[in-house]
């Protein structure tokens, strides 16, 4: 199914491709007739282009980005408004979208939910931009529909932020990134990397978008083969595929960790754009005659099957064949690989499923970004017409990505054969995908058509022994499943038709009921507080030296947002920063909230001129043992915080709660041996947290330890490499070695200044 060239490779005339060799040039000089350089040749990428017209430092090494538009929704817009309003914002300089379709339900936490959508539209009011009102679409169908144009580029404060398919370079971010683009700073980047997906053939019957898109995941995930790159689109194969076909595969890519995508475009685009009443923003891109990809997957669309990606990764894949044909063995496989994960916390069984041989699920779910498009769920309804899916345990819930997805289902009829068969159709939004809506029983396993199936979302809380399993299907499987009341099936297996349904689009959906303020401000309107919408709390400089106390230690070999601030319930604080941190690391390590207030507690006294050892007793002979080799170093001098240390922390959402709750309760850093995505450990910086990497193998501290960093605000202003650090035991110092990797002059600053706000304070 796919094939991976490591070595670089030439794609000519967009259908031939050259692997990078000794050879290559002349070869290709052999087809076009034309000397090619491997410079030039990186430089007709579609990808190279549009970052091209968006950079503002006249350095294609060194990128600063300034983005067309902005989305973010309602667990990000207010802690991102409040950043930027902190750092003088007076008006939204650019396109901003907010969508309300997280916490969309308004079910917990009392008022505070539905006080944030109207913080949100005051806002939007205010500031000039867009308000998107629960259940009218999730934040990233709105933009394919709405915000999307050919060769433009979109920032957002999802992870899912990709809009590739369309011509429409995006990328997910923490909010702080999107702070700057409001304060009309830049996106800093060195060039990425540029990872051809050459496609050829197209889809067999039942093979869906999430099947293609979960096999490529398969390939590239554990490798790194994509990561911090833009993956490229191109190939005949592309030309197979309907607009909303590749909409399904885009927006997965984001679980391969690269850093963004495109696809060249053509009618079918064009179609698309039309459609919405949009034609003016399709461009069509194509890379140019001969142009150079650092890597090459190769991506036969007629041999992909239907997949699964088992509990707890999307990496985690296996045909649907596979698994039924080796069950016993790959959910032993499996129920091993969690243990890893869940810390032996709960007993988890997948063996216990197998009834007469056959895997049976307990839920199915169509959902959001990836599942909830208007070609998914026709698909759904032609596999499951006629069929009933039981009035046992199984359930099947069924989400439309938006309003107008939702209504052209009801006027073609998609719908009420849908509710014909028991199951269950429900406004748009995302609360299937991070664990707020449908959460299934305990030991219940799902199936779903949405982005993740991480540990610790969808409802497990393994503090109180709960747990549920997620896998990740495309919705045509995950009808044929529920067609067969639970049995997992494949969607090959559907001997009907499969309709092509045309879409129309009615816009009167949104220009009725989004508020668009067209880019116009009104400075008078006053802003809606709801009493859980707290500023951030003050924030402190990077003192000259500092005392790290490790507060939790993370050998996994992943660690997810999740993990370091959970998703689910605990989403209606985010507009509250201390509230929200009490859930910091809650679900993975539950100590790690009493043990950072404690050594914070050192930090408090200091900054308000008492003796850090007097709130923090043991802080005494820390400072006593490092003044022993550095006489200077005191409490004028000397900072107190918090860190942790994790193999390789931040894969997953983009969401800066996962730093900035780690800082609220007095982080100063992370240690890694690596960062799973460049958007972490950004929010760590823009938080003012040192992003740490050690060297794999044993560590030269345990969870516990003090930590002495001399000289800290010296080797961040003067770029040193190398930083010698100190474990502070028994009145000794034993010296090992950290890096901070390569930051800009900007990220210098901002870790200075303590954080982000502070960097942008007037």
């Amino acid at each position: 199914m796919i094939k991976l060239l490591n070595g670089g490779a030439y794609l000519v005339n967009g259908t031939e491709i050259v692997e990078d060799n000794a050879e290559s040039l002349a070869a290709i000089k052999s087809k076009t007739g034309k000397e090619v350089a491997k410079a030039e040749a990186a430089k007709q990428t579609i990808a190279y282009g549009i970052l091209a017209d968006h950079n503002t430092s006249g350095n294609m090494d060194k990128l600063k980005i300034k983005f067309d538009k902005l989305t973010s929704h309602d667990i990000t817009f207010v802690g991102i408004i409040q950043t930027a309003r902190a750092s003088g914002l007076q008006k939204f300089p650019m396109p901003y979208v907010l969508t309300n379709c997280h916490n969309s339900l308004c079910a917990v936490g009392g008022t505070i939910n539905e006080d944030d959508h109207m913080f949100g539209l005051s806002c939007a009011k205010k500031y000039g931009g867009v308000y998107v009102p629960p259940h009218q679409a999730v934040i990233h169908q709105f933009a394919r529909e709405m915000l999307a144009g050919g060769g433009k580029m979109i920032l957002g404060s999802d992870s899912h932020t990709r809009y590739g398919a369309l011509g429409t370079m995006a990328v997910g971010e923490g909010g702080p990134e999107l702070v700057k683009q409001l304060l009309n700073q830049t996106y800093d980047i060195n060039m990425p990397g540029v990872v051809g997906v050459y496609m050829t053939g197209e889809p067999v019957k039942g093979v869906g978008p999430q099947d293609v898109a979960l096999a490529i995941i398969g390939a590239v995930f554990a490798n790194g083969f994509v990561k911090n790159k833009v993956m490229e689109f191109v190939g005949p194969g592309v030309s197979s595929l309907s607009a909303d076909f590749r909409i399904g595969v885009d927006v997965m890519t984001t679980e391969t960790t690269c850093l963004s995508s495109i696809w060249r475009t053509d009618d079918e685009i064009k179609e698309f754009y039309e459609i919405h009443g949009r034609k003016e923003e399709y461009k069509e891109l194509n890379p140019g005659e001969v142009a150079y990809y650092d890597g090459m997957i190769m991506v036969d669309l007629s041999k992909i099957r239907p997949m699964i990606a088992m509990p707890f990764h999307p990496s985690n894949t296996y045909t649907i064949e596979e698994l039924n044909a080796n069950l016993m063995d790959i959910l032993d496989e499996t129920e091993k690989r969690a243990l890893v994960s869940l810390d032996g916390a709960v007993d988890f069984n997948l063996k216990n499923k197998v009834k007469n041989g056959k895997f049976m699920v307990d839920q199915g779910i169509i959902a959001g970004c990836a599942g909830g498009g208007f070609e998914n769920i026709c698909a759904a309804a032609d596999i499951l017409k006629g069929r009933y899916i039981g009035s046992d345990g199984f359930t099947l819930s069924v989400y439309p990505a938006s309003m107008p997805v939702y209504m052209e289902l009801i006027k073609n009829g998609c719908a009420a054969t849908i509710l014909e068969t028991g199951a269950v159709m429900k406004t748009a939004f995302c609360g299937p995908c991070f664990g707020a809506g449908d959460t299934p029983a305990n030991n219940a396993f799902s199936i779903r058509h949405s982005t993740r199936n991480f540990p610790n979302r969808e409802g497990s809380k393994l503090q109180n022994g709960q747990i549920s399993s997620v896998a990740l299907m495309d919705a045509r499987s995950i009808a044929a499943t529920a067609a067969n009341q639970g049995v997992l099936t494949p969607a090959t297996e559907f001997d009907g038709e499969l309709n092509k349904y045309k879409y129309h689009y009615d816009s009167n959906i949104y220009a009725n009921r989004v508020f668009d303020s067209k880019g116009v401000a009104d400075p008078d309107v006053e802003i809606q507080l709801g009493p859980n919408i707290k500023d951030w709390p003050a924030m402190g400089a990077l003192p000259e030296n500092l005392v790290l106390k490790v507060v939790s230690e993370i050998h996994d070999p992943v660690t997810t947002t999740d993990e370091l601030i959970p998703s689910g319930e605990t989403s209606s604080y985010r507009s509250n920063p201390l509230g929200l941190a009490e859930f910091a690391l809650s679900r993975k390590d539950p100590m790690y909230v009493g043990r950072a207030k404690e050594i914070q507690k050192a930090e408090k006294a200091r900054m308000e001129g008492q003796k850090p050892c007097e709130a923090v007793a043991e802080v005494a002979d820390v400072m006593k043992a490092v003044r022993e080799k550095f006489a200077d170093a005191d409490s004028t001098n000397t900072g107190f915080g918090s860190t942790i240390f994790a193999v390789k922390p931040g894969d997953g959402s983009a969401r800066e709660q996962a730093a900035s709750c780690q800082k609220v309760l007095g982080g100063w850093a992370n240690i890694a041996n690596e960062y799973a995505t460049k958007r972490y450990r950004s929010n760590l910086i823009n938080w003012g947290m040192l992003p740490f990497l050690i060297q794999e193998g044993e560590l030269p501290f345990k969870n516990l330890d003090y930590l002495f960093v001399p000289g800290i605000k010296a080797a961040v202003e003067n770029k040193t490499e190398v930083i010698k650090a100190y474990v502070v035991k028994e009145n000794n110092l034993t010296a090992f070695d950290l890096k901070l990797g390569e930051l800009t002059d900007e990220e210098r600053q901002i870790i200075l200044k303590g954080c982000l706000i502070n960097y942008n304070r007037v």
